[in-house]
């Protein structure tokens, strides 16, 4: 992926750096390649890496929107609101809202100079909170990264868990499917998936 250029780029450099510092934060520690890992951090860059290879050209707004999905997530838990589809629905709403506008903040700090302008803090925010998803084709672009790092990064994982049946894997990877692009899809399918992942992705597509 082409690196952000222009009379701004010192300004995106600064937002990435800053981003990746409240990743940082995140108490959830995972066993990286490198090493331990906070979560979030592992996963933005697991977003970054899928970016170039969905949209190499992406626009230093989605590319900073991208770095900052799951902005300091852990700060609402699940947990937090009723394990129902409405509560799951609400928590997912409040995510994105929160971390917008944290973001949104992040962006208009003295540190990120030549300060940016409101509109593009704004597209910024836009991008996060993913809105107008299917006519926004830098929105699609962000919900296929994002769809992509599930399926790479958390997948088997998810699958894994005792209260997770084979009809409710198999509904989800159909609802995962939906929210993709032709160009998701086609990434999608070439991906290094296990055996496993395999056979359940070609049984919610019906093959």
């Amino acid at each position: 992926m082409e690196s952000i250029g222009g009379p701004f780029a010192a300004s995106y450099a600064t937002a990435v750096r800053l981003i990746d510092e409240a990743h940082a934060c995140d108490p959830r520690i995972i066993e990286g390649k490198s090493g331990p890992v906070p979560y979030e951090l592992h996963y933005a860059q697991k977003m970054t890496r899928w970016l170039a290879s969905r949209c190499p050209n992406a626009s230093p707004a989605l590319q900073v929107a991208i770095r900052a999905q799951h902005f300091r997530r852990w700060e609402i838990p699940r947990s937090s609101y009723p394990m129902t589809r409405p509560g799951y629905l609400t928590w997912r709403a409040k995510l994105k809202s929160q971390a917008a506008a944290q973001v949104a903040e992040l962006l208009a700090l003295p540190e990120v100079s030549p300060p940016l302008a409101a509109e593009e803090i704004d597209r910024i925010a836009a991008l996060v909170r993913k809105e107008n998803l299917k006519n926004d084709d830098e929105t699609q672009i962000l919900e296929d990264v994002a769809c992509l790092v599930f399926l790479d990064d958390q997948f088997d994982d998810f699958e894994s868990k005792p209260e997770i049946d084979e009809d409710k894997i198999v509904g989800i990877l159909r609802k995962t499917w939906v929210k993709m692009s032709p160009s998701g899809h086609a990434l999608a399918l070439q991906m290094d998936l296990s055996e496993r992942a395999k056979a359940l992705i070609q049984k919610a597509l019906g093959q």
